[in-house]
């Protein structure tokens, strides 16, 4: 057994600094508002302890993957089995086809599925059947919308919103992007019908693909309008298109049938990676059956990878899934999360803060200095980034941990594991933080 050789965050942040990149093994895992990363050296259902020997009640949960908590059992069985069975890698096994048929029963979208590793895997494959489907390029996406890290889609995620009017100057999130992807990409700002409308009218039969989070967890939580995502559906079916739902942050939030079972309204692709598995790494496209035909070796979309359909993931998944898709399930959390947002909007409002909770099924946002209600990545943009940081860090000196993620605005959540013990008990010492927000400390 390899020891731990840290007792000091300290000591263990300068040697990390010589061989990571500000110490992390990837950009997410930085804390902004702390200005440097926090190490972890355990989980258990809601909490993680740091390297000190501190617990904190987590509302980060792995960036949303740890959905039943962590060290579940049952996810730990499934991993269990997976050791016992060799670590098995590039070879398929009944288990891959049973996680198949159980998400097709679970996602209403979903009629064949081909499993990746990551999200990003995942959101990059969908484009690349949609386009081959159609024999076009471009890709319709929206302001404050993330992705993944690949060139197609590394646009105007994040940084300073637009302040004109659409379509969006396609923005690069990145360096290192090649100059010709913008040309390939249109950027619209999320619940603009009108916007919607006009770009579909000059740019539609051009539009391989839109792609979409259907709620917008990465700008913190913006759900999208029924309205406004019943015409993107018709309008992309109306010209040929296809319709990506990015499920990666949404799937199994609001329930086992997903943002597209929450709104009624069916994409012909998805993709869906944090949450299926409980923290294991695993990802999917889920869709139409004419379009899951194009991906080799039957068609001609090539697709394969050596940890694809890994047996951690996928064992995790089936037994992550089984927990999920359970009758009854759901309730009970929704209700716990519905008493974190009215609790944390309540003390905003008590002490006088500007700032406003928005939250859909397990998921949150937090806006600091906006009262009114976040629609778009504009809103969004216009937040306290400030007074963020001032709150994360006084939650952290109290065991309630968040991570603050890049552009500060970030989505946190819940898990299967937090009680409503648990979130009264944070919301004591949040509101705490906010009173002193108030007294401007």
């Amino acid at each position: 057994m390899i020891h731990a050789e840290f007792r000091c965050a300290d000591a263990l942040h300068e040697f990390a600094q010589a061989y990571l990149p500000a110490a992390v093994g990837a950009g997410g895992r930085y804390n902004g508002s702390l200005g440097r990363p926090m190490y972890f050296v355990r989980g258990d259902g809601p909490r993680l302890t740091a390297l000190n020997g501190k617990e904190y009640l987590d509302f980060n949960l792995s960036h949303g993957a740890t959905i039943l908590g962590y060290n579940h059992p049952v996810t730990r069985q499934a991993i269990e089995q997976a050791l016992d069975l060799g670590i098995i890698a590039a070879c398929e096994t009944e288990y891959v086809a049973r996680l198949a048929a159980l998400v097709c029963r679970a996602v209403p979208c979903a009629e064949m599925v081909r499993f990746a590793t990551s999200g990003m895997e995942a959101t990059a494959l969908a484009i690349r059947i949609a386009r081959a489907a159609t024999g076009r390029e471009r890709i319709l996406r929206f302001e404050g919308h993330f992705h993944g890290f690949h060139n197609d889609v590394m646009f105007n995620a994040s940084g300073p919103a637009w302040p004109g009017p659409a379509p969006i100057p396609a923005r690069p999130d990145s360096a290192g992007l090649p100059r010709s992807a913008a040309d390939l990409v249109l950027v619209l700002p999320w619940n603009d019908l009108g916007a919607l409308e006009r770009a579909f009218v000059r740019h539609g039969d051009a539009i391989a693909a839109a792609i979409c989070e259907p709620i917008n967890y990465n700008s913190g939580c913006i759900p999208a309008d029924r309205e406004f995502l019943a015409a993107l559906r018709a309008l992309t079916e109306r010209h040929g298109g296809v319709l990506i739902f990015d499920e990666v942050l949404s799937a199994f939030r609001t329930g086992p049938d997903c943002a597209q079972g929450y709104y009624g309204i069916l994409p012909d692709l998805c993709a869906i990676a944090k949450g299926i598995a409980n923290g294991a790494p695993i990802a999917l496209v889920a869709g139409r059956r004419d379009l899951m035909r194009l991906l080799s070796p039957l068609g001609p979309v090539a697709h394969s990878g050596t940890y694809t359909d890994h047996l951690f993931g996928i064992l995790a998944g089936l037994a992550c899934l089984e927990e999920l898709t359970k009758p009854g399930a759901y309730p009970p959390m929704l209700a716990v999360a519905d008493r974190l947002y009215r609790g944390l909007n309540d003390a905003l409002a008590h002490h006088g803060v500007p700032g406003r909770v928005q939250g859909l099924g397990i998921r949150f946002g937090l806006f600091f200095g906006i009262e009114k209600e976040v629609r778009c990545y504009r809103d969004a943009a216009a937040r306290d980034v400030e007074m963020w940081h001032r709150f994360v860090r006084g939650c952290v000196e109290r065991g309630v941990y968040f991570q603050s993620i890049g552009h500060a605005i970030g989505h946190h959540g819940i898990s299967f594991a937090h009680t409503a013990a648990d979130i009264d008990w944070a919301l004591e010492r949040m509101d705490d933080v906010i009173r002193g927000l108030a007294g401007g400390r």
